[in-house]
């Protein structure tokens, strides 16, 4: 192995003679291209690690005609979901050798997207991923307008549409899951306290706990449901209400555990056992959920996973356009898992 003049900068030629490659090779593995051999993959990081090579970010995007830059579009940072999904975002990005360039939108109904769309084309993302969240019908736009942006483009917390790639949790699968475990614990009349259900999401936490009680026999009507603002004031409010509507109520699935806690709070101001008289089963679980008092039973989705999962998923199609392959948009979810506590038995 002969070694350069560790005086000098060194380049990417000199990585590859070095290791006995091209220098379009050391690319590749720099890149985390998939078709490198592992061989030729671990022998070319042995040298970068030799020879302490960084790439230059500038020369990289000149000759590869990228910027290394992805845009996101985000809403709502003051609520847990889309912060901690940035934070998968964020890791992701870095892990593979991207910068990002935020724009938060406004209100969830904005009329700016074309606007946001332009300012992110316009400074040469390679990529975006779209992490505001479906609320009514704040993604018409996307049929029509996806065809026309000419960079891959990942959603998340959208409900899927056939040749738009997306990625989100199966707040579906995860109602289902926490009304069959109040089944199990012997609960017949379970209550709900939803988001606001302009959201797509808490919209499929609803339609999956009344289809699994559907399921089993059980009848559910609007007076044995109620809706917040995803805010622990809201719940609270909300579970007042659900208390008037349907009294004999034994078990509750909150759509978030924000909410779930001031329902807790409520219900030892009102003497109401936890769990004996009234199960509790919240949705996100949240650090938090853990030293609740009692502690929190959830369905846990993981947003890290799901940050980092869009990341990994736009840089991909990033690396098959620059080399002509076929780009398949799919729609991928993330499997929750219920975590079980004291507040449901």
């Amino acid at each position: 192995m002969i070694l350069p003049d560790r005086r000098k900068r060194v380049t990417i030629k000199d990585v590859a003679q070095a290791a006995g490659v091209s220098t379009q090779t050391v690319s590749r593995v720099m890149n985390k291209f998939s078709y490198v051999s592992g061989e030729t993959r671990q022998r070319v990081e042995a040298v970068v690690e030799q020879l302490g090579y960084r790439p230059s970010t500038l020369a990289r995007s000149l000759i590869q005609q990228r910027s290394y830059t992805l845009g996101v579009v985000t809403f709502g940072l003051k609520y847990i979901g889309p912060s901690r999904t940035l934070n998968g975002v964020a890791d992701k990005a870095d892990e593979l050798g991207y910068m990002l360039l935020m724009k938060e939108l406004d209100n969830f109904n904005t009329n700016r997207i074309d606007d946001v769309i332009d300012s992110l084309l316009a400074r040469q993302v390679d990529g975006i991923v779209w992490v505001a969240p479906e609320i009514g019908d704040n993604h018409a736009w996307v049929e029509e307008r996806m065809n026309k942006i000419p960079v891959p483009v990942v959603f998340l917390a959208m409900r899927p549409r056939e040749g738009i790639p997306s990625i989100t949790t199966d707040n579906f699968r995860g109602a289902v899951m926490a009304i069959q475990h109040l089944l199990d614990c012997g609960r017949k009349k379970i209550g709900h306290i939803s988001g606001p259900l302009t959201w797509w999401e808490a919209d499929e936490r609803k339609r999956g706990w009344h289809e699994a009680l559907k399921a089993a026999g059980i009848d559910t009507s609007e007076k044995h449901f109620t809706e917040g603002n995803w805010s622990s004031s809201s719940g609270e409010q909300a579970f007042i209400q659900l208390l008037e509507s349907f009294p004999e109520m034994d078990a509750v699935f909150v759509a978030n555990d924000q909410m779930a806690l001031s329902v807790l709070r409520e219900a030892y101001r009102r003497g109401i056992n936890i769990p004996d008289q009234l199960a509790v089963v919240g949705f996100d679980n949240i650090h938090e959920s853990a030293y609740f008092h009692p502690s929190l039973t959830t369905i846990s989705q993981d947003l890290q996973l799901l940050g980092e999962q869009a990341v990994q998923n736009v840089v991909e199609m990033i690396q098959a356009r620059q080399v002509n392959q076929p780009v398949i948009a799919q729609s991928r979810f993330i499997q929750p898992t219920l975590i079980v506590r004291e507040s449901s038995k």
